[in-house]
Parts: C-alpha cells; structure tokens; sequence
C-alpha cells in the first residue's frame, strides 16, 4: 500500500492546476535539483507546495519527494529510495506527463530506473549507481 492517503483530484481539477504557471519558488526548486542540490531543492518545493492550494500543492509534493529519493540514493541510504519512491507514487504519479512546462512522465520514468537499478544493486553497493542515474527535471 503507498504512503499516506490515495491523491485522487478530478480529472477536471488536474487539467485546471496542469495549465498555470509553475510557483515561482518551484522554479528555484527545479534548478536547484538539476544542481544536485536535492535538499535545498526539497525546501524550496515545500515552500511553494505550501503557497499552493489542492491539487495543485501535490505535483510540488511529488517534486519534493522525488529530489529526497535521489539524495538518498547519493547517501548510499536504499531503504530512504524505496520510502520516497512510495510518497511519489502518491504524490507524483497521478499527474499527466507534461503539467506546468514540467515533463512529469520522463520525471516518472527516471525515478523507476534508479529504484530498478538501486534494487538491482542491493543496499550493499550503492557506491556503484550509474551516476547518470542522477538525472534533471526536464521541461516541456
């Protein structure tokens, strides 16, 4: 079961929160994570997921969680990788693919390669994750 409580917006509601503009605090958020910056970057989103109001709050929750799942990942911490990954299961997954010039499905399916990867590797030998693993938000 995913953590905390199932994220389900009207399809209505997503489509509305998709067209605004990301917060600008998200954008600092964003060019922080693609620094390798995850934890300030994680700060900067909480900060804008709080300025926001549902469902629009929940893609920078995602964000968030996914930045701290790749620190994680850097800290050689696995068992923090596969309790973010939930969170954004929850959190990012519900989102389009593409949602405030954000490219959510190419965020997704990096996510899904550095926890196949890390589980593949085991939390022995996380000193060896491909760091092109380590991947950017890109934008749309």
């Amino acid at each position: 079961m995913p953590f905390g409580k199932t994220f389900t917006p009207t399809p209505e509601a997503m489509a509305a929160a998709c067209l605004k503009p990301l917060h600008p605090l998200a954008e600092e958020g964003i060019r922080l994570f693609n620094e390798g910056k995850y934890f300030v970057a994680h700060e900067e989103f909480e900060l804008a997921w709080h300025a926001e109001s549902n469902p629009d709050r929940r893609l920078y929750q995602g964000m968030l969680q996914a930045g701290i799942a790749y620190m994680h990942a850097r800290n050689g911490y696995a068992k923090g990788v596969f309790s973010m990954y939930e969170r954004c299961q929850v959190w990012l997954w519900p989102w389009p693919d593409h949602c405030r010039t954000v490219d959510v499905g190419q965020m997704k399916a990096d996510l899904q390669a550095l926890v196949d990867e890390v589980t593949r590797l085991g939390a022995d030998r996380l000193d060896e994750l491909d760091q092109s693993l380590f991947t950017k938000i890109k934008r749309v």
